[in-house]
């Protein structure tokens, strides 16, 4: 694969995560499994109920053919929690999100190991699709990536076998009840990135990214796999620049297009979302998390964490590998107890599906997400999912977790806290 760009990335200290940009991947980074989570809250005084376990082969419901077959329309997604709104005084589920940077299947089969994972869990994951992974390389021609030669890209191509193996996991994954978003297409970051786009560079890469999706029977030619079971211009409902870069161009078009969320901002408190560009987004950030050993916040993405620790090199010394895989765990579920004990405010974790520094960040991403699977109140979903429950709220209680800090809890409780408030 491609060599890493190099361009710094997290300086030590709670300034520069506060403006990180998030890692540049070589490759894919994905994961899928099944989306039963549920996302309703529980009463403080209760236990979450159980979400019922996922089929380990999903039933293929009746499909409508779109454009060459590519996709399909199969109507409501499985596994699909119903936002329920929370009652007067009840304690605010904790969610966290997993997901995933470029999403592909190659030969270390990552894509397949997470499916796995959250299958065992009830839990959904978010799945940032870079589009030119479902474009064979020999074809690469077709993209044309904004103030950029035809057929460039910061990340490689997919051999055409990964293409295949990638095109299988995406359609489990929706039909296991993952989101599946999109990380764009060529991946550029820096001074030729899409830091420089326009919103119309961005609506072009957009609908590239889409046709990619749409189109991937007549690219590749395969005819042995089925159509995708989602139509993409219904599901494709947010994403995350590459190196979390170009927001301020992305934001018009994503709002013009009817995005429901952004998950391009770097280093944002641990606080409940909000909306922007004038209301029709939710901002979902990357976070700043504890850095054990430091006294300085780290952004809850693999990359970030890594280059605190071995900087560009992703083989760095063997010998740090263990207290590195610790310390990337510890950091994660630091922001997490923070959170959970604290003002419970979803959280957000951002990763590739890559094997940097010996794989020892898919080792502490697994150990958290088992971690925490099975606690009181806590639900795994997706950004879709989370947006969802958020729009069934109140506007008045969601303005009440909005106002509190990062680890606050709510001063006498929640049931005082949230209860209603006289007319």
């Amino acid at each position: 694969m491609d060599a890493l760009p190099r361009r710094s990335l997290l300086a030590a200290g709670a300034a520069a995560a506060a403006t990180a940009a998030a890692g540049c991947a070589r490759r894919p980074s994905a994961a899928g499994s099944r989306g039963a989570a549920q996302a309703g809250a529980a009463p403080e005084t209760g236990s979450a109920p159980a979400s019922p376990a996922a089929p380990s082969t999903p039933a293929k419901p009746p499909a409508t053919m779109i454009g060459d077959g590519s996709t399909s329309d199969t109507g409501p997604q499985p596994h699909q929690p119903v936002p329920e709104r929370m009652e007067p005084g009840q304690r605010p589920p904790q969610f966290v999100v997993f997901s995933w940077d470029g999403a592909g299947e190659l030969d270390d089969k990552l894509f397949s190991r997470f499916r796995t994972l959250a299958n065992e869990h009830n839990a959904s994951m978010t799945f940032f699709l870079s589009g030119i992974y479902l474009l064979p390389e020999g074809k690469k021609d077709m993209y044309r990536p904004p103030q950029h030669r035809i057929g460039a890209s910061d990340i490689g191509y997919l051999a055409d076998q990964h293409v295949h193996a990638t095109l299988s996991q995406v359609g489990a994954a929706w039909l296991d009840g993952h989101e599946i978003g999109t990380h764009f297409n060529g991946h550029f970051c820096g001074p030729t990135g899409g830091g420089r786009w326009s919103p119309d560079d961005w609506d072009s890469e957009i609908q590239q990214a889409m046709d990619f999706v749409m189109n991937w029977r007549t690219n590749t030619g395969f005819t042995d796999l089925p159509a995708l079971p989602f139509d993409y211009r219904k599901e494709l409902i947010g994403g995350r620049t590459p190196c979390l870069e170009g927001q301020r161009g992305l934001l018009p078009t994503a709002a013009a297009r009817g995005w429901k969320y952004d998950a391009s901002g770097p280093g944002g408190l641990q606080v409940w979302p909000q909306k922007f560009q004038g209301g029709a987004l939710w901002d979902m950030p990357l976070q700043s998390i504890p850095f054990p050993g430091h006294s300085f916040q780290v952004l809850s993405m693999d990359y970030n964490i890594m280059y605190n620790q071995s900087g560009d090199n992703t083989k760095g010394n063997a010998v740090m590998q263990d207290a590195w895989q610790r310390q990337a765990r510890d950091a994660y579920l630091a922001g997490f107890e923070r959170a959970y004990n604290g003002n419970r405010a979803p959280m957000y974790i951002g990763n590739h599906f890559e094997q940097w520094n010996g794989g020892i960040y898919m080792n502490a991403v697994e150990e958290v997400f088992r971690t925490i699977a099975d606690k009181p109140e806590v639900r795994l979903v997706s950004f879709r999912q989370l947006v969802q429950w958020l729009e069934a709220q109140d506007p008045a209680v969601l303005r009440k977790l909005q106002a509190l800090n990062v680890g606050e809890s709510p001063a006498g409780g929640w049931s005082s806290y949230l209860a209603p408030t006289a007319a």
